[in-house]
């Protein structure tokens, strides 16, 4: 049930719109003054206040202020009986859910309160959201006991709490993205924005744009001005995903960001300043980018402040079972499968495993395990027939020829999705009018 806090001086208007409010199925608290009604809202879980505006302790339109700074997610409804456009005004500025007339806008009051706990409702949800992001994206959620990775982690966790900017390498695959995410959570930075991009999938026209915005008129339909991700990140963490793909003459931009907190919006002739801490990434070799003069040595030295090298999936063997159980459960809860079983054989087959795409194969490989697996168990026979196949070497496969097992393959992925074939398409990683052709080619029903 919803709680409302209605804070007016008139008794009998009061106890008679309390009244009708609470025949709507809305839970009252009712306070006659500002003090009174600021009590209330600390002592209980509040959704909205309906709020007179001239009160005997003070203006309603200043608490709506005061209330927002304190209770960010509450939403607060003006009444007056002398409604004026200034009041209205600033009443929103200072945070106002909307403001009303006594009298005239009566039928509005009940609509307004069910939009208004609307939006209560939905930023508790991205509140909780978020929380639980927070928690997910922290080292403790790392998962691995290997020399290794608590190596890594352990430098990650030192230089998070600085601002220095942090260089992370290592292959495709080894989860450059999440330690930046867990270094932006323990830094002083984690109650602002973490913004990350990937370098690598933009031109360099659209980089830039992405990266530093742009004014009105810059280039034909650039008819506003735009923010980029430097300004979105102002305050908190920017995370530059495979930076050695970037062009040269933005790698001289992120320069003169790094060394004056300014840069340039395309078609700007003013510099824009931010405070934002920068970690980037990549799987390339930057000693061997500069040698072949594809990426700036003076750009490198200052990414390179402190450099977190993390490492591929082969080398912490011993954090395969851990990370495939993970997983595991994740797929089965996902496919609302009751939990399953790794058997013996399956988990000394991924551990064996040479893993190229490090932890990003083997989750794509338990998703399509999680998918094959029957009896509430995963063995070998769970493994995709690729895997399989590297496995088993001349074992059961070769009794198969590669149309067969592709039909199997194909037959099984839909039968999980139950006919779904855009996302049977997504599973199996082919085209949707490639999974029609092999459907028809094969005659699957």
């Amino acid at each position: 049930m919803n709680k409302i806090i209605l804070i007016d001086d008139e008794d009998k208007l009061r106890k008679l719109l309390a009244k009708i409010i609470s025949l709507e199925g809305f839970d009252v608290i009712e306070a006659a003054d500002i003090k009174s009604g600021l009590k209330k809202l600390e002592a209980s879980d509040v959704d909205v206040v309906l709020c007179d505006v001239k009160l005997p302790d003070g203006s309603g339109v200043e608490t709506a202020k005061l209330i927002k700074e304190r209770y960010p997610i509450v939403e607060i409804i003006l009444l007056t009986a002398y409604g004026n456009i200034p009041d209205s005004v600033q009443a929103i500025k200072n945070g106002a859910f909307d403001y009303i007339t006594k009298g005239d806008d009566n039928n509005r009051i009940i609509p307004l309160l069910y939009k208004a706990c609307e939006k209560v409702a939905l930023a508790r949800r991205v509140q909780q959201l978020e929380k639980r992001l927070g928690d997910k994206l922290s080292f403790d959620k790392i998962i691995g006991n290997s020399t290794a990775i608590k190596t890594a982690i352990g430098l990650a966790q030192k230089v998070a709490i600085t601002n220095t900017t942090v260089l992370l390498t290592g292959e495709t695959g080894t989860g450059k993205e999440v330690f930046a995410q867990a270094i932006h959570q323990a830094s002083p930075r984690r109650e602002r924005s973490f913004v990350a991009i990937n370098c690598a999938a933009f031109t360099k026209d659209l980089l830039e744009n992405e990266l530093f915005g742009h004014k009105s008129g810059a280039f034909t339909g650039a008819n506003r001005d735009q923010r980029g991700l430097f300004e979105e990140a102002h305050l908190g963490t920017i995370f530059l995903d495979e930076v050695g793909e970037m062009a040269l003459e933005l790698q001289a931009k992120i320069l003169r960001v790094l060394e004056t907190g300014e840069f340039l919006k395309i078609g700007d002739s003013k510099p824009t300043h931010v405070d934002v801490r920068i970690i980037a990434a990549t799987n390339r070799n930057l000693h061997e980018e500069i040698a072949s003069e594809h990426f700036r040595s003076d750009l490198f030295y200052r990414l390179s402040v402190f450099t977190v090298e993390l490492p591929p999936l082969r080398e912490r063997v011993q954090d395969i079972a851990p990370l495939a159980k993970y997983y595991v459960d994740i797929f089965a809860l996902k496919s609302n499968l009751k939990p399953l079983e790794m058997t013996t054989a399956f988990v000394q087959a991924l551990e064996s495993n040479v893993w190229r795409g490090n932890i990003r194969e083997l989750k794509n490989v338990i998703e399509r395990s999680v998918i094959l697996s029957e009896g509430g168990v995963l063995d070998v026979q769970s493994l995709p027939f690729v895997q399989r196949d590297f496995r088993e070497g001349a074992g059961i496969l070769s009794n198969f020829s590669m149309s067969d097992m592709e039909k199997r393959h194909i037959a099984r992925v839909l039968k999980h999705t139950n006919g779904n074939k855009a996302e049977a398409a997504r599973l199996l990683e082919i085209g949707i009018a490639t999974l029609y052709r092999k459907i028809e080619e094969y005659k699957i029903q």
